[in-house]
């Protein structure tokens, strides 16, 4: 994808203005044929939140995740907690969804999870899942945070929508395809219906399209700092849910489900370990970590291409060497 900033309007075949003045600083993204502006919402959040998206995926619970090590009590009860945000989050959307500022991303149909949480807990813990599953004190605080800005500055409730939804439909289906190896649940999905989005054809193009509803909302510059800080505060609020689960974790002694089947480059390397994306090697060992660098040394060694270049270097080196010693 090619990015660019340009400041001139763009004739027909071009890429739309969206609104943008003429002579206004604008983002255009070729391939998507849309332009953005660095005031836009949607860039607002990317840009604000990416210390908070940083910590989130950084957390051990998170880690362990997309690394396969997965508890099945614990995804249980992630699934839970789960149930009782989205519970809360769409009962306030619904009372909103006729709000100037609800209504352009009111995407019922293609978003809500409440009735597919309610399949998966269905799934593990039986028709009387109800019984059996309760608000924890980890994840009360977030629900408690959805209820009050719903019923009192419900503009806030963009943040909580697009903090859960797009993550979902991006990082989402991820954790879905780890799950589903390391749990060895069903092919046909049961027990994760939260990742399937039946509604939506597209998922890139869909959140492409909630991302312009976002950006058309009529918001001044104040308001949408506050949309930022209440994005920053619900990833908080997540983190809130998976330390709690990490505290679980090491009080449980249950086996962890096929460690190893995790993460992967490209569509998850068909069951590999995060470990072994060269990607995500490279990413550690620049920041330092010991491990990592060995570890990226040796995928690479494994690699035939690496093999010849390194059996060449060795040749160099050693008739270097023979000259020398002559």
């Amino acid at each position: 994808m090619e990015t660019k900033v340009t400041s001139e309007p763009k004739s027909n075949g071009e890429p739309k203005s969206n609104g943008v003045p003429n002579g206004g600083a604008r983002i255009v993204v070729d391939d998507d044929d849309e332009v953005l502006r660095p005031t836009d919402l949607s860039e607002m959040l990317a840009e604000g939140t990416k210390e908070s998206h940083d910590r989130a995926e950084n957390c051990q619970f998170v880690k362990d995740f997309l690394r396969g090590r997965i508890k099945r009590e614990l995804f249980k009860r992630g699934t839970a907690a789960l149930y009782f945000v989205y519970s809360a989050m769409e009962e306030e959307i619904e009372k909103n969804k006729d709000h100037p500022h609800i209504a352009p991303i009111y995407f019922p149909t293609e978003l809500h999870r409440r009735e597919a949480l309610a399949r998966d807990l269905e799934h593990f813990y039986g028709e009387d899942w109800e019984s059996q599953v309760s608000l924890s004190a980890g994840t009360k605080p977030y629900v408690d945070r959805i209820h009050e800005v719903g019923g009192k500055d419900p503009v806030l409730l963009v943040a909580h929508s697009y903090t859960r939804y797009m993550g979902d439909l991006s990082g989402g289906q991820i954790l879905k395809k780890v799950a589903q190896r390391a749990l060895k649940l069903p092919s046909t999905g049961e027990g994760l219906n939260f990742y399937q989005f039946e509604g939506i054809h597209s998922h890139k193009g869909f959140k492409q399209l909630y991302r312009s509803r976002m950006n058309e909302l009529e918001l001044d510059a104040d308001t949408k700092e506050r949309i930022v800080d209440e994005s920053n505060r619900a990833f908080g609020f997540n983190m809130m849910v998976f330390t709690e689960l990490e505290e679980i974790g090491e009080t449980i002694k249950e086996e962890v489900q096929d460690a190893g089947l995790g993460h992967s480059h490209a569509e998850i390397m068909q069951g590999g370990d995060i470990n072994k994306c060269p990607y995500y090697a490279a990413k550690m060992a620049a920041s330092g970590n010991p491990t990592y660098v060995c570890q990226l040394a040796m995928m690479l060694l494994r690699h035939p291409p690496c093999q010849v270049a390194l059996a060449a270097c060795v040749a160099v080196l050693a008739g270097f060497t023979a000259w020398y010693l002559v």
